[in-house]
């Protein structure tokens, strides 16, 4: 049997490789209402959505408003996903009410949106409030938004309630501030009261008690953790009409063995059973899957699990989702349902439940969680079913949803997390004071981090951290809180002495550092050696071997990078080796830690060396030679593997200069394989990256390319030329995006008078004109209308040239090495021919993915780039074929 089921399974999932396409019917609410409080105007947030002024109803608040404050943030993290409705809040000293009408028929979603920031100079530690319901539902008590979103590194907090019917017609939401030393402050930036569908009218199985079960027709629940399974996130202008958040389920999936993703064919058809099926879930969730594979023997002998901090004390619905994209008869494969180790249903057979396949279907599933175990987590695993023998010993799920039910007091409030408890169990007693200095300057973030890579909010909600099981169980023991809420969290089982976040095969390909080793180079973490903070974690100055200096880069356990991160790194920078690529020296793993070991980068950041930083400004030449090094360390990435490297986080702050002055680009911790096929024009994948620097074209349809890359990189170039931020919330609205402003700058003529004045009497024109056409050009909307990268070197090393012609310099021997311009058709063109060309077009590029490597040999670190001598080397196979690109070259195969 075990023979057998192997081939045809594997053979099936082969079969369904491409993306379908489905439509479901759309839910259309009855009642519709997005506040934006404390403001005075409408507007639209990133998904579209329109926002009202809660000045426009005086009925909203039950005072109209005369006892609370507008005020507007101090100022605006990046990982914001737009201003609204989070730079603007309603604050409140007394309590508050909002009154809603409401149809009385209708379950109503209720979102509250919170940006922890100082309002008009109040900080953000000193608001603590209760939420509550005229229903009698307490859904926040004592709640801190600024403690929540330093624990779990959040820029921002969303809490999602689903209230039962209110048979009144109206719902009012009571804000109560609660005193905090002789601070009594409350507010919240945006409010969503939406009707939606009775999807929880059937009521769900007790878990270990297969005939009984628990009513959630009548009961409040909070979402805390919603999964596209097998599949990348989805924002909530692409569900069913519910707007609901669903996020990547990798994160969550516990252990090595992760099974298998597939989706269903291009043609394929949805059979819903009915309405309130279609508004379960979007279509993407049930079109894609997660299995154990094709191989029985090893499916036999593990769970499929997936593994979910939660509040202790509360019941729980778990939701899964199922349907069959190809099997088409009963028992062929049947597997059972675990919650909390407990059996939630035997012998499970999606076709036995449906008929057909491409029918959905989901199962609810009830259980308590107590704190006696000290363990305040939710498990869900599936095991192949033996007792049935199916055909195919496997086990699949869609998607998975777990609701927090409402006691029987009305209260769905958990505690606050402990993020001091937190911080100082992870760094060694460095105590309060290193959770003082929280998400530090990530201005000046050196060694490989400059300021790590925040998932964006809106598409990724900036929701997801590391967690760490055996941290967990600490801080309980300890009498510490933990987190949770709706907030997907990374998981990391830990035991004995090494953590296994890598696998064999890259842990033996660089240096490993032993904890104590680590300790030492950093004088067991001395707060006096941080050099910087990102979405990672801190980053220490260090040495070892006696005299090397090293930058260490250390995760937070309540970091929203993690795992992935952390071994995306190590796999991209052991086997990319590039004179504009950090280095990586090593790691350390040890005692469940993630420690990367870099070169240190003397200066900085390239940001430093712009604003905020404090240090004298660069000259233009100098500004140039960085830009011509950071591309070619982007084109390496494009062009020099066997398949491309998207960085996917391009910016700045990830642009660093060692002692030497060369730029290096650093923080791979999101990057991405590219197309890996002839056919393939893009990876589709959830939107992560930096507020300012994205791709809209990646943005809007979730399809990254190299020309992601592209476009950052022309932010980057502008942000040079104009020594200012990607977003200055601060600037007029046509101001605030660098990007926009600067082209709309170069389209109207007046790209001189916004050029940095520190500079502006350096450039060459024909130099500033060829830049800034270059800079323009990588903003193009789509990015068919970008250059690539190495187009983008060739035209900034021509408009180097332009500069040393302008400044009297030469070239190098009168002529341009064969090869120049990164093999990106600039091959023995020379710098007359160049010059012939038009200065504001970018020359023609060898785009069919060619795999030459390129390595620049140049005298010292201030040589000019025209007198680099350029060498073409064949790709190297060991790099390019190596395993440990097996994740990116097939990311669904783990």
């Amino acid at each position: 049997m075990a023979g057998t089921a192997r081939r045809p399974l594997l053979v099936l999932l082969l079969v369904a490789g491409a993306a379908a396409v489905a439509e479901s019917k759309a839910y259309a609410p009855v009642d519709r209402v997005l506040l934006n409080c404390g403001s005075t105007t409408d507007g639209l947030d990133g998904d579209g959505r329109k926002w009202v002024a809660d000045t426009n109803d005086n009925s909203w608040l039950s005072d109209s408003g005369k006892s609370s404050l507008m005020m507007a943030a101090d100022k605006m993290d990046n990982g914001l996903p737009s201003t609204i409705p989070y730079m603007s809040a309603r604050v409140f000293t007394t309590e508050a009410v909002y009154n809603f009408t409401v149809n009385p028929h209708d379950r109503h979603w209720v979102r509250l949106h919170f940006y922890p920031s100082s309002y008009n100079g109040l900080p953000p530690e000193g608001f603590h409030f209760s939420v509550s319901t005229s229903t009698g539902l307490t859904l926040l008590r004592n709640f801190s938004v600024f403690t929540y979103a330093k624990a779990l590194s959040q820029a921002f907090i969303i809490r999602e309630f689903s209230l039962p019917p209110t048979a009144a017609g109206y719902l009012s939401i009571t804000f109560t501030p609660m005193p905090v030393g002789n601070d009594t402050y409350a507010f919240v930036n945006g409010i969503e009261v939406i009707s939606m569908p009775d999807i929880f009218a059937d009521p769900a199985t007790t878990v270990g008690f297969a005939d009984q079960t628990v009513d959630i027709a009548g009961t409040a629940l909070q979402t805390m953790y919603r999964f596209n399974v097998g599949g990348s996130y989805i924002p909530p202008a692409n569900d069913s009409g519910l707007t609901r958040h669903w996020y990547d389920d990798t994160p969550y999936v516990l252990g090595p063995t992760m099974g298998v993703t597939y989706k269903a064919g291009p043609h394929f058809q949805l059979k819903y059973p009915s309405d309130i099926a279609e508004y379960a879930a979007p279509p993407e969730v049930y079109l894609g899957t997660r299995s154990m594979g094709s191989d029985p023997r090893l499916n036999q002998n593990y769970n499929l699990t997936w593994t979910m901090a939660v509040d202790s004390n509360f019941t729980y619905v778990a939701r899964l989702h199922f349907c069959e994209l190809l099997l088409s008869r009963p028992n062929q494969r049947a597997f059972d349902i675990y919650v909390n180790n407990k059996t939630a249903q035997s012998d499970a057979d999606v076709i036995g439940m449906t008929t057909e396949k491409g029918v959905p279907m989901y199962r609810d599933f009830a259980v308590s969680v107590s704190d006696e175990g000290g363990d305040e987590s939710m498990w869900v695993a599936l095991h192949p079913s033996v007792a049935l023998r199916p055909q195919f010993y496997d086990a699949i799920l869609n998607g998975l949803e777990v609701f927090k039910l409402n006691d029987s007091d009305g209260n769905l409030a958990g505690p606050n997390p402990d993020p001091s408890r937190l911080l100082a169990n992870a760094e060694l007693g460095a105590g309060d004071d290193a959770a003082r200095r929280g998400n530090g300057n990530m201005g000046t973030v050196m060694g490989g981090t400059a300021g790590g890579a925040a998932a964006l909010g809106l598409l990724a909600a900036i929701c997801v951290v590391w967690y760490q099981e055996k941290k967990s169980k600490e801080m309980a023991a300890g009498g510490g809180s933990h987190t949770s809420g709706w907030l997907p969290l990374y998981h990391s089982h830990t035991s004995g002495k090494s953590s296994g976040h890598l696998a064999a095969n890259l842990a033996g390909m660089c240096r490993h550092f032993s904890f104590a080793d680590i300790k030492v180079a950093t004088k067991n973490f001395s707060e006096s050696l941080v050099i910087g903070v990102g979405g990672f974690g801190k980053v220490y100055r260090g040495v070892v071997d006696g005299d090397v200096k090293v930058a260490i880069k250390r995760a937070n356990p309540s970091s929203e990078q993690g795992v992935h991160e952390f071994q995306t790194e190590v796999e991209m920078l052991s086997k990319l080796r590039h004179r504009h690529l950090v280095s990586l020296i090593g790691f350390c793993e040890d005692a469940g830690e993630m420690i990367l070991v870099y070169d240190y980068m003397e200066h900085g950041t390239l940001r430093e060396h712009l604003y905020m930083g404090g240090k004298p400004p660069l000259s233009w030449r100098h500004r140039l030679d960085i830009c011509i090094g950071a591309a070619r360390g982007l084109h390496y990435l494009h062009t020099g593997a066997k398949y491309t490297i998207i960085h996917r986080d391009v910016k700045t702050t990830n642009i660093l200069v060692d002692g030497d002055w060369v730029a290096k680009v650093s923080d791979f911790g999101l990057s991405k394989s590219g197309p890996t096929t002839v056919n393939q024009t893009h990876v589709s994948t959830m939107v992560k990256g930096s507020f300012g620097y994205l791709d809209p074209e990646y943005f809007r349809r979730q399809q990254l390319t190299d020309k992601s890359d592209v476009y950052s990189f022309g932010v980057v170039l502008f942000e040079v030329l104009l020594a200012r931020p990607a977003l200055d919330p601060a600037l007029p609205r046509e101001k605030v995006s660098l990007a926009d402003y600067a082209l709309m700058c170069q389209r109207n003529g007046t790209l001189t008078e916004v050029v940095d004045p520190a500079i502006r009497d350096e450039i060459a024109p024909e130099c500033l004109k060829k830049f800034a056409d270059t800079a323009e050009k990588c903003l193009g909307e789509q990015g068919i209308e970008r250059p690539s990268m190495g187009d983008v070197l060739w035209n900034l090393e021509f408009a180097m040239q332009l500069q040393d012609t302008f400044e009297g310099g030469g070239s190098c021997g009168g002529r341009r090495a064969a090869g120049e311009g990164s093999g990106s058709g600039a091959a023995g063109r020379s710098a007359a021919a160049a010059a012939a060309e038009s200065a504001s077009g970018l020359q023609p590029s060898n785009s069919n993915g060619s795999t030459a490597s390129v390595t620049t040999l140049e005298t010292s670190s201030t040589t000019r780039p025209h007198e680099a001598c350029v060498i073409v080397e064949e790709p190297n196979d060991e790099v390019a074929n190596s395993a440990a690109f097996s994740q990116l070259v097939r990311p669904t195969g783990r």
